[in-house]
């Protein structure tokens, strides 16, 4: 890894940027950055001014965010990260996924003697469902590979806002509170985030020196200091002799397996992206074992094969597309069954993820869409094996998949002055994780491990097994025209993180819309389920004409998604993009404004 672009950096405290204010979207040159906490934005724009590169930038923000938004986010879980280069004009990618431990029993998270789970509240809050991490090892795989700075002067930013603290906003109160009974059982995390066993203030001001110390020690050791050594030492004890209660239907859950052979066998794996042409864009996304990219990607073929545009022309109301809607909502059903039949930890599992993408496949699949009807819920997964395009192949039988990912995750968008791209999501899995502090360390341990389906048989995808990955839908997503960067973007959000990403593709290249409309208009979410879900905007314009459709009533959830993005314009301009509202508001920042329009 080169190093020495910047030598001992002075960082300045994000807060004290000069361009630090929480706004949602910002066009300008130099670099930008959209992320849902401004102090990690300001974090990756410092990094930025002071020479460092996009990938620089992204783990310095990422670092932040697991101080600013620990409940979402940290080294102690994983994620995906995606990089377009500049240079080559290629995009790669990293898997740094959690993995199960190599003891991980298959009925880990059911009921002594029976084929019945623990609620999932007793699974989530326990040693049993952390995964073994991969966020460290994803930083400094990224770092060595396309990095000009080192781990330490990545971190540095961090570092400073853990040691000088962050303003405990209502977001913050309020996660913490929805955690309050899930916190409780484990005395670091009591005396990190409940001060005094309260809640904390919104106001005040919240440090971590615990996690300012770790970050120094993984800066001046590099990741192994992770991965083996005292802090594995900690983590694997924690992890084996966190509370449990044998009640099972009360909290916490029990205890894990993980050994320190776990955590030095972990590795971040370099891996191609998906791909697939849309309208004349490459779209690039996240392989298995995530199935973002797949999912996304077939999606997206399937609606290749209809005029959404002319769809929304001849609808003659911008604001109300129900026939675009209508189209989406099923390409996203199909896509979804699909996903629940094939896609699991390809190291465990043959996915078809070729077939899944392939341009035929999906032109068969949309041959399922009516026009003017839509199809009872759920729907069968198509066949892989056997397909040319046309409409007479039986679909391969139903699956019955529950989606058992949480909505909390993080996702941060970063554009250097070279041109080079980084997408990164990034999770501890459910808000708050297992809700498991590593005492003096000063993060939570993920319950990632909930994402196996559960129970399983012995043909899922998405089984337990030790060493497995478990099945992700993050979709960290870079898209490119005529070879050049166009957008990218991603969004924490569970199983609706593929459809956020999918309907916001949908609006800014078919409908239109600037990335700033597009990541902010109403959401729905349609996952093969009877009953999909929609937020109460999304619902007041647009329920009563898609029932007319054969729609059913849409669940109402607050919110779907948080998402980021970038959009490179023409003139060499970037405009992030980030939530005016949800959770929140993000933060959007440039490296150099650009008032002109």
């Amino acid at each position: 890894m080169t190093t020495g672009a910047i030598a001992s950096p002075a960082f300045a405290h994000p807060r004290q940027a000069d361009n630090a204010g929480k706004t949602p979207t910002a066009t300008g040159y130099g670099g930008a950055v959209s992320t849902v906490d401004q102090d990690a934005s300001a974090a990756a724009i410092e990094v930025l001014r002071k020479g460092g590169n996009a990938v620089d930038a992204a783990v310095a923000a990422a670092a932040t965010l697991g101080v600013t938004e620990p409940y979402s986010a940290g080294i102690g879980g994983g994620g995906y990260f995606v990089y377009y280069d500049a240079h080559s004009g290629k995009v790669s990618t990293i898997d740094g996924r959690e993995t199960a431990p190599a003891a991980m029993p298959p009925n880990a998270f059911l009921k002594p003697g029976t084929n019945e789970p623990y609620p999932f509240t007793k699974q989530a809050t326990s040693g049993i469902s952390v995964g073994v991490p991969g966020t460290p090892a994803t930083w400094e795989r990224a770092l060595d590979r396309w990095g000009s700075l080192s781990l330490a002067e990545t971190l540095q930013p961090a570092i400073d806002v853990a040691e000088d603290g962050f303003v405990v906003d209502e977001t913050f109160r309020q996660q913490t509170d929805e955690n309050d009974e899930r916190f409780r059982p484990f005395a670091a995390t009591v005396e990190l985030f409940l001060p005094g066993g309260q809640l904390p203030v919104v106001g005040s001001i919240l440090k971590n020196p615990d996690l300012a110390q770790t970050y120094r020690v993984l800066g001046q050791e590099g990741t192994d200091a992770f991965y083996e050594g005292p802090i594995a030492e900690e983590i694997v004890s924690t992890v084996r002799n966190a509370p449990t209660n044998p009640d099972p239907n009360t909290l916490p859950g029990p205890v894990g397996v993980m050994t320190a052979e776990d955590l030095d066998n972990y590795e971040a794996l370099d891996q191609d992206p998906t791909h697939v042409n849309y309208r004349g864009y490459d779209v690039y996304g996240m392989a298995p074992s995530s199935s973002g990219g797949t999912t996304v990607g077939e999606a997206l073929n399937i609606l290749e094969e209809f005029d959404l545009a002319g769809l929304a022309r001849g609808n003659g109301n911008a604001k109300k597309q129900p026939a675009v809607l209508h189209h989406y909502l099923e390409a996203s059903a199909l896509a979804f069954a699909d996903r629940g039949k094939y896609v699991g930890d390809p190291a465990f599992v043959d996915v078809p993820t070729k077939e899944l993408l392939d341009e035929v496949f999906g032109k068969e699949r949309a041959c399922e869409i009516d026009p003017l009807k839509a199809a009872p819920k759920p729907v069968p997964a198509g066949d892989v094996a056997d397909y040319d395009g046309t409409c007479d192949v039986e679909p391969a039988a139903l699956t019955d998949v529950k989606d058992t990912e949480n909505i909390n995750t993080t996702n941060l968008t970063v554009s250097d002055k070279w041109g080079n791209v980084v997408e990164y999501t990034l999770t501890i899995e459910q808000t708050g994780g297992s809700g498991i502090t590593v005492p003096g360390r000063g993060f939570i341990l993920n319950n990632e491990l909930t994402d196996f389906n559960v129970p399983a048989n012995a043909t899922d995808a998405n089984r337990i097994e030790p060493g497995k990955r478990p099945r992700s839908s993050m979709s960290p997503t870079i898209v490119l025209k005529d070879g050049e960067p166009f957008v990218a973007l991603g969004s924490p959000g569970g199983a609706t993180i593929i459809t956020t990403v999918l309907q916001t593709l949908i609006n800014r290249i078919d409908l239109g819309m600037s990335i700033s409309d597009a990541l902010a208009a109403p959401r729905a979410s349609q996952r093969n389920s009877a009953t999909p879900q929609a937020e109460p905007a999304f619902i007041a314009a647009n329920e009563k004409q898609l029932m007319e459709y054969g729609h059913p009533a849409f669940s109402s959830v607050a919110e779907l998604g948080a998402a980021t993005a970038i959009e490179f314009l023409p003139d060499g301009r970037a405009v992030a993009a980030a939530e005016p509202v949800r959770r929140g508001g993000g933060s959007a920042m440039v490296v150099k404004q650009s008032w002109h329009k």
